[in-house]
């Protein structure tokens, strides 16, 4: 009896797994051949397991025939260096002010740490990734962000810089090359020769995902996604339009705001659709691209 049973369980998992397959097969057949701009960041990025979760999303990506193009920040392993180094970190309207000793700090941590240890994760499945920034082959071309307001205040970020024009033919030549691109979100500064600017990594995302006329960018994040009525978890989006977007943009809290001008951006300019999920959630991205509902918050078209 009890191996009767248990062959039942085995066959009754084995059909929803099936049935899992067979859901994502619209998905798989709609996103082939189409570069979707994932940018990485948030808890996934210090939590080990999450990391390899992530990983395998960009594989599992990449092996459907889509071409994932990773765009990341960095910003707790900065905090973590600046602090170690003795170096205060400050944010003002949701940006890190950067002066050059913290840009120093920027430009180690994500060249030389973060990049790094992304492409060892997904490289663990094969020789599929291939690391780049902003600055190597022109791929963007940045100003420096002039003094924003913040509570009535003129703020200078430093060395913040917006990114005013993309080079896409480094990209596709990894694409082409059948690469998995991965991207520091670093520009060199057009207005000053030899240095370097801090670009927000979600903004950074949206301007390549323009550029490449992405199928679509997803920007893991810390949240569920966008509350219309924030702390109330109940007011959670789950689809806005960027209509709707822009009217809610300045009600809400600092730290959201890059991050959901960033999808508005992209799919202002082309993108087809653009969306925030909850990167603590292993293989988000999955659940995100495959299955119908997809998690978080999407923003779409008028």
């Amino acid at each position: 009896m009890a191996t009767t049973t248990k062959a039942a369980l085995d066959h009754a998992q084995a059909s929803a797994k099936a049935q899992v397959l067979i859901e994502s097969l619209p998905w798989l057949k709609k996103f082939r051949d189409t570069i979707m701009v994932i940018k990485f960041g948030g808890n996934a990025m210090v939590d080990d397991d999450l990391l390899e979760a992530f990983a395998e999303d960009i594989v599992y990506l990449h092996h459907a025939g889509i071409k994932p193009v990773v765009v990341h920040g960095g910003g707790p392993q900065i905090n973590r260096m600046l602090e170690r180094l003795g170096i205060e970190s400050e944010f003002r309207g949701g940006y890190r002010v950067t002066t050059p000793e913290t840009m120093d700090v920027v430009r180690m941590v994500l060249t030389g740490k973060v990049n790094p240890e992304l492409i060892e994760s997904i490289n663990a499945h094969g020789p599929f990734a291939s690391g780049t920034t902003g600055e190597d082959a022109g791929l963007f071309i940045g100003k420096r962000r002039p003094p924003i307001a913040v509570d009535g205040e003129h703020v200078d970020l430093g060395r913040v810089g917006d990114i005013v024009g993309v080079r896409t033919e480094p990209i596709h030549a990894l694409l082409g090359a059948g690469m998995i691109p991965v991207v520091s979100s670093i520009a060199p500064d057009a207005d000053r020769p030899g240095e370097s600017l801090n670009v927000n990594a979600d903004a950074a995302a949206s301007a390549l995902a323009s550029a490449l006329q992405a199928e679509k960018l997803v920007i893991l994040t810390d949240v569920a996604g966008l509350y219309a009525n924030w702390p109330d978890k109940s007011s959670l989006v789950s689809s806005i339009s960027t209509t709707d977007l822009e009217e809610m943009l300045p009600t809400l809290e600092s730290g959201m705001i890059p991050k959901m001008r960033a999808c508005l951006d992209a799919v202002t300019s082309g993108v087809s659709k653009a969306a925030i999920i909850d990167g603590r959630e292993p293989h988000s991205v999955l659940l995100e691209i495959f299955t119908e509902h997809g998690i978080g918050t999407e923003v779409v078209p008028d």
